[in-house]
């Protein structure tokens, strides 16, 4: 047989992949194998392109080997000849762990010696189209033309859809002839939908050919029930890739006894560092499956690195949890179970699947490392170091425990065990060796009959590993689905690179409101709930999520719009007295918390006879568009009914306009309606108001293609303009830390917990409108 690398390539895989499949161990020997049996059956020393991507497919999601040969006959026999038919074929299998195989019902299912005509794909779309014709003919292209080939795929399955789809569109046209300009017109969007119980709807519209398109749905909608193709509890096995041994079906009997068929899943932070923007996802898929579905979630501390986690970080993470509206089933700890976790991994040495090696971690680094000269090691003499490993007999760095397996990106034999002479925060000097990731994630997993572990697209290279580990122990082996991780632009969440931010002083802490931490965003004001409504727009979606932060801020600003109060602040001061009113004189205004719903509350402002307006509101010199107070033209107070006119200016030694003289009458009395309404304070609080931009100028600071010095150098200056002299009403003065307000034309504003009894401190969550310079 040709080297692999030429093998691969003589059945049509390109030389990139046939170099990824190589290092695949699995995929690569299971390949090989079908390659060699399809010729076998041929007759032939070569296979044509068509029947080696369908092996190539079938060897890449199929991991029992017993069905290879079965399905590899198929294939080279051409029983199986299309995508459509091998899905089936996959999932037939699946779902049928069991020998033998009932041939017939396989064939039947998997539409073998099915074959489908032009001629009856044409008849199909026929009746299909006359069934619509009525509401074809008035909605022309504006009707859904998916109902059209969902119902002629119905009653064709193994048809080509491609050959369906030009059927359709050409009796269509036929039926219509070509687009017109009407045709092509947008229709206007449709009114948003107020979802159920609290949940929240994001945009729907219509599209041009009339469908109605849910740009997204509540995140309960989208993880409630079938909707993300889970599998049911108990049926481990019918998921593609999952390895069923001797043992499995018996393991689930007891699992589901356990569990009683409920759907168990887990959030698993590690605490060494403040959860950020991308956990929010995983924490809403995480405790929003499980909520979506009656299951329970468990938060899992993995605790498996004492030099790095601190009491802050344990805190944190729960108060964030809870702050994003969830409430863990129970909280654990890896370290719970770390006399378990020990005794599993001797039974895992005794079984021949692990050694103790003594290269050292430079020599462990990267891919195709030749085999380690200790992995044919005795088991006895494997155990005997091991214990020695526990009881601190080797330093640092000189032994750890392997695991034997090729990974799916080609890593030999990953670490289980190192040596770490450092106090857990949990279990003291109890214990001086620590498992890995690799070795105590599914093994806690199975420990807590967690159903579904869900986790980021990087840990694909990890499931197999997953699932051999569990099976390699007889052990319950769940299932890991991988989901898009939720990456955003002008940032970085890092821990490494946040922290090297607060040691440069670029930022004051982990919680700094210009960084994407969660703790940073409450500080900032961003709402909880905008966060979640965040998660739902993106989706749970198995690619990964590159999100610009004006998708977030717009979420921010649709829940604050109706959830923060007004309230009137000045941010540059410019002092008016109003002439024509008496000293003293003291009324008070009502303004509504909430203008669009007056019947939503309202508070009580001064109103007398020196008020303060912003210094922009106020222009000596007449300029085209400008609709505020100038020497000319009044302008009218918001909530107060009046209308001021400019009597005299004031100004200080330099020039500059320090004080209006004005007179001021009620807006029924004015001579004509004023071009604008300003807001104003009197009798104010001094406040403190902190100004945020992006950190980053620009939009990949960690991208050195971008940012070739590196994102320190990337820094924008004007991330952060504290105002000192800015002024607030009244009516905020009794806020508590993370209250949120509306100030009137300004922005939304959050008060800071630097605030204190003698001055408050307000954070601009976002500004009013999208900066189109963001864009």
């Amino acid at each position: 047989m040709a080297d692999p690398l030429t093998l691969f390539t003589s059945i049509g895989l390109s030389e990139q992949k046939a170099k990824e499949t190589l290092k695949n161990y699995a995929l690569c020997s299971a390949l090989k194998d079908a390659i060699a049996q399809a010729q076998r059956v041929l007759g032939v020393a070569g296979v044509d392109k068509a029947t080696g991507t369908l092996l190539y497919t079938m060897a890449s999601r199929l991991r029992d080997p017993k069905r290879l040969g079965f399905l590899t006959d198929h294939i080279a026999q051409h029983k199986i000849c299309t995508e459509l038919q091998l899905a089936a074929a996959l999932e037939f299998v699946k779902s049928h762990p069991q020998d033998p195989i009932n041939q017939k019902e396989f064939e039947s299912l998997c539409g073998v010696g099915v074959v489908i005509t032009p001629e009856q794909i044409e008849d199909k779309v026929e009746k299909v189209i006359k069934k619509h014709k009525d509401q074809l003919l008035q909605e022309r292209y504006r009707f859904n033309m998916g109902l059209l080939m969902g119902e002629a795929r119905g009653g064709l399955m193994w048809a080509d859809g491609k050959m369906i789809k030009n059927e359709v569109d050409m009796q269509v046209l036929h039926l219509l002839g070509p687009k017109t300009e009407a045709d092509l017109e947008k229709k206007p969007k449709a009114q948003k939908a107020k979802a159920p119980d609290g949940e929240v709807k994001v945009k729907e519209e219509l599209t041009m050919n009339g469908e109605l398109k849910i740009e997204g749905r509540s995140l309960m909608d989208q993880l409630r029930g079938a909707a993300l193709n889970f599998h049911k509890p108990g049926e481990n096995y019918k998921t593609e890739g999952y390895v069923v041994t001797p043992k499995t079906m018996d393991l689930l009997k007891q699992h589901l006894e356990f569990t009683g068929g409920q759907i168990r899943t887990r959030f698993p932070p590690e605490p060494n560092g403040i959860l950020h923007i991308g956990h929010a996802k995983a924490i809403n898929f995480n405790f929003g499956y499980a909520k979506a579905n009656d299951g329970i979630c468990f938060l899992r501390y993995d605790d498996t690195n004492p030099e790095k986690e601190e009491e802050k970080y344990f805190t944190a993470i729960k108060d964030m949890v809870e702050w994003l509206g969830y409430k863990p089933y129970e909280i654990t700890h890896a370290s719970d179970n770390f006399q378990r976790l020990y005794d599993l991994a001797e039974d895992l040495i005794r079984r021949g699947h692990a050694y103790v090696c003594h290269q050292r971690g430079e020599e462990l680094k990267g891919h195709n490392l030749p085999p380690s000269p200790w992995r044919e090691r005795p088991a006895e003499e494997s155990l005997v170091l091991f214990d020695r490993m526990r009881r601190g007999l080797f330093a640092e760095g000189e032994a750890t425990l392997r695991m034997k397996i090729v990974m799916e990106d080609g890593k030999m034999d990953p670490v289980a065990y190192r040596i770490k002479y450092t106090a857990h925060h949990r279990t003291g000097d109890a214990w001086c060796i620590y498992p890995t990731y690799d070795y105590t994630h599914c093994l806690c997993d199975s420990i807590e009959n967690i159903t579904h572990s869900l986790c980021t697209k990087e840990f694909q290279a990890r499931r197999s590993s997953y699932f051999w580990l569990c099976n390699a122990l007889d052990v319950y082996c769940p299932v890991q689905w991988e989901y898009g991780r939720l990456n955003l632009t002008y940032t970085v969440v890092s821990k490494r690179k946040i922290i090297k931010l607060v040691e440069e002083g670029t930022v004051r802490d982990w919680d700094d409101p210009r960084l994407f931490t969660l703790t940073a965003l409450r500080r900032r004001g961003f709402p909880s709930e905008a966060i979640n409504n965040f998660c739902a727009k993106v989706g749970v979606t198995v690619a990964q999520a590159t999100m610009e932060p004006h998708m977030l801020e717009s979420c921010v600003r649709d829940v604050l719009n109706d959830h923060a109060p007004r309230a009137m602040a000045v941010l540059e001061p410019l002092k008016v007295t109003i002439t024509n009113l008496p000293e003293g004189i003291r009324n008070d205004v009502r303004v509504p918390d909430f203008p669009a719903n007056e019947f939503m509350g309202s508070h009580v402002v001064p109103f007398t006879r020196t008020i303060f307006i912003e210094q922009s509101d106020f222009r000596e010199v007449m300029e085209k568009g400008y609709k505020r107070l100038t020497l000319d033209q009044p302008v009218g107070l918001r909530h107060a009914g009046y209308v001021i006119s400019v009597q005299k200016v004031i100004k200080d030694a330099q020039g500059r306009v320090v004080e209006l003289d004005v007179h001021c009458c009620s807006s029924h009395e004015a001579a004509e309606k004023p071009k604008a309404f300003i807001h104003w304070v009197s009798e104010p609080q001094k406040c403190e108001i902190r100004l945020y931009e992006r950190l980053f100028l620009h939009k990949n600071p960690e991208d050195l293609s971008e940012v070739p010095g590196g994102f320190l150098s990337d820094i924008n200056p004007n991330s952060l303009q504290v105002i000192n002299s800015a002024l607030v009403d009244i009516s905020v003065s009794k806020a508590k830390v993370f209250d949120k307000f509306q100030f009137e034309r300004v922005g939304y504003f959050a008060l800071d917990p630097d605030s204190t009894a003698d001055k408050l401190v307000f954070n601009r969550t976002v500004t009013l409108k999208e900066d189109p310079g963001k864009m």
